[in-house]
């Protein structure tokens, strides 16, 4: 068996296409074409390059008189890590949408789904994500998932984004544990609209303890303005809504007219 014939038998064992493997060479999809039909040959630094991918020995490759492969073991003080990166083989879809593949499996993926321990996409999964669905470790996106999360609406353990949701979250509307926005919901909630167990607001706070110009509290309301134990009567309802409508500015009027319906 010639060495063409075992590049081309290894390449679709490994699930490679031609233009696959010419970009982790660094070659054209003619010269791996070539190397198939042995009308050429690698140079000497991707022949060993090669044989790690393929998990296979110069011998093998060289030397048309062994037919069988026989795999390099890795050694038994190797790591998971580095077991697992011998077998993380990429995938590209030949397909292009709107320029990328239409997905991509790889360390570094880049495709309209894709995969990979740092991926950019549409929908993007990895260690480190970025796409306009985001999920990962470190994630960014219009919507993001991830541990860290950044994104137009954001869900994580650490949270930034307009629509913020987190243990720790921080956005224009922000929900979580500890949470920091122009509308704040959690157990300690910091805002200028703010709810929650600790609630500490600029214009109103509700909580079981509420500290705002308007403090509506269950146990402390500390409010600058007016406070109130309990639940809103009809009249102080009205008195609430006519006074943010004075008193909050133009630019945060979305957010004022939420809270009122909230409140009424």
């Amino acid at each position: 068996m010639t060495f063409g014939e075992k590049l081309s038998k290894l390449r679709k064992e490994y699930n490679y296409t031609q233009e696959q493997l010419a970009d982790i060479f660094g070659v054209s999809r003619q010269s791996i074409s070539k190397w198939e039909s042995d009308i050429a040959y690698p140079e000497t630094d991707k022949l060993i390059k090669m044989g790690k991918i393929f998990e296979c020995s110069m011998d093998y490759l060289l030397n048309d008189d062994i037919v069988e492969k026989k795999e390099i073991t890795p050694a038994d003080n190797e790591s998971v890590l580095n077991k697992l990166k011998k077998r993380f083989h990429e995938r590209k879809s030949d397909k292009m949408v709107f320029g990328m593949p239409l997905y991509h499996i790889g360390r570094n993926a880049h495709g309209f789904f894709a995969i990979g321990l740092k991926a950019r996409g549409v929908f993007s999964v990895g260690l480190m994500s970025r796409g306009i669905v985001s999920l990962g470790f470190l994630s960014l996106g219009i919507l993001s998932v991830g541990l860290l999360s950044l994104g137009l609406i954001s869900f994580g353990t650490f949270s930034l984004g307009l629509i913020s949701i987190g243990s720790i979250a921080l956005g224009l509307l922000a929900a979580g544990a500890i949470s920091f926005g122009v509308m704040s919901l959690g157990a300690l909630s910091v805002g200028f609209f703010s709810a929650g167990a600790l609630a500490i607001g600029k214009y109103i706070a509700i909580g079981d303890y509420a500290h705002a110009m308007i403090a509506i509290g269950e146990s402390v309301a500390e409010g600058t303005v007016y406070s109130y134990f309990g639940d809103l009567t009809t009249a102080d309802i009205q008195m609430v809504v006519d006074w943010l409508d004075v008193n909050v500015p133009s630019y945060l009027g979305i957010a004022k007219e939420i809270y009122k319906f909230f409140i009424q």
